[in-house]
């Protein structure tokens, strides 16, 4: 009897033992196995040097801030930075805050890009921080008014009074060289200097005869205004474009298409590529910002139709200006 209870007690220390054992086995198994995971995860995973991305943009109404702020949205979630954007005044002012390195990306046109890095018009010195990303979509000068105004041509624009935009903004460069490609300056009109919603806003009211805006098709503030007024585009005709294209092979002879905003025949005008353009010093991280662009487009064309025109093709070769590595990697891939 004592060598029974006995074998019954060794028997049942060694049970004992054995399932501490296999205890602290498991556990170092678990840990492993999930270090493994973290690291597979991190791995896949693409991540930015910078904490912040902000993109400078527009007017809130415009195709530049609609597409910034979904591509800013897309850069959070994906790289878990802090991204948005920046409204203003559009493409000169976004230069300017490149210059001084107060954000880090710009949508800007491509005339106002090019006088910012040779120091030209109004820019007293060149810009010399900045590469760009990718030629976007093209912004359609559109010169509207009302039936009227009596408006049929550019220089019909004499004596009028016409917004040219915000005051050294993308869309008062472009207003500028238009109305000299006709021989005509500021001293022929009374200019207003007032963005895409307070332009509209201004017709409505009866305080403007025109107003140039330059942007993807359709903008959203004369979409509004078209169900308000007797909306008129004002045709910018091939001998005007050509006149623009002997200095600038920025500009080119396009049409707003038919039912745009309510026009029953496509009006003929000049477009001015946007860009994308970066500060130089971002280094690395503009491959993962350039590849997160070009694999979300679909998304982007969504927030607004401008952007079903960007396409690799003539991202790079419709650069007019020295392209980043980083953004150069990723076109060299494809």
């Amino acid at each position: 009897m004592k060598f029974n209870k006995y074998l019954a007690m060794l028997l049942g220390a060694t049970l004992v033992l054995s399932a501490c054992g296999d205890d602290s086995a498991d556990e170092p198994a678990a840990e492993s196995e999930e270090a493994t995971d973290s690291e597979e995860s991190s791995g896949d995973a693409a991540s930015l040097e910078t904490n912040i991305v902000t993109i400078a943009t527009g007017g809130s109404s415009g195709p530049y801030n609609i597409i910034a702020t979904t591509l800013a949205e897309g850069y959070s979630n994906e790289f878990g930075v802090n991204s948005r954007t920046q409204t203003t005044g559009a493409s000169a002012e976004n230069l300017n805050l490149m210059a001084e390195e107060k954000v880090e990306m710009s949508f800007v046109m491509s005339d106002a890009l090019t006088q910012a890095v040779n120091g030209e018009e109004t820019f007293s010195e060149p810009i010399d921080n900045i590469q760009q990303v990718a030629a976007l979509y093209p912004n359609y000068v559109q010169l509207i008014s009302t039936d009227g105004a009596g408006i049929e041509s550019v220089e019909d624009l004499a004596g009028k009074r016409v917004a040219v935009g915000d005051q050294n903004s993308g869309v008062e460069i472009a207003t500028r060289a238009v109305l000299e490609a006709h021989g005509m300056s500021y001293d022929d009109i009374e200019v207003d200097y007032l963005g895409y919603a307070e332009a509209s806003e201004a017709m409505r009211g009866g305080q403007l005869d025109a107003a140039f805006l330059t942007s993807g098709l359709p903008n959203a503030s004369v979409l509004e205004l078209q169900n308000s007024v007797d909306l008129k585009i004002v045709p910018i005709e091939q001998e005007a474009v050509d006149v623009l294209s002997e200095d600038a092979d920025y500009f080119e002879a396009l049409e707003i298409p038919a039912d745009t905003y309510g026009n029953e025949e496509a009006v003929p005008t000049v477009a001015i590529m946007n860009a994308l353009v970066v500060r130089s010093d971002m280094r690395d991280d503009v491959y993962n910002l350039t590849k997160y662009m070009f694999e979300n487009l679909d998304t982007l064309g969504n927030a607004h139709q401008a952007a079903n025109d960007i396409n690799i093709e003539t991202a790079e070769d419709s650069a007019v200006i020295d392209i980043h590595p980083g953004a150069q990697k990723y076109y060299d891939e494809q």
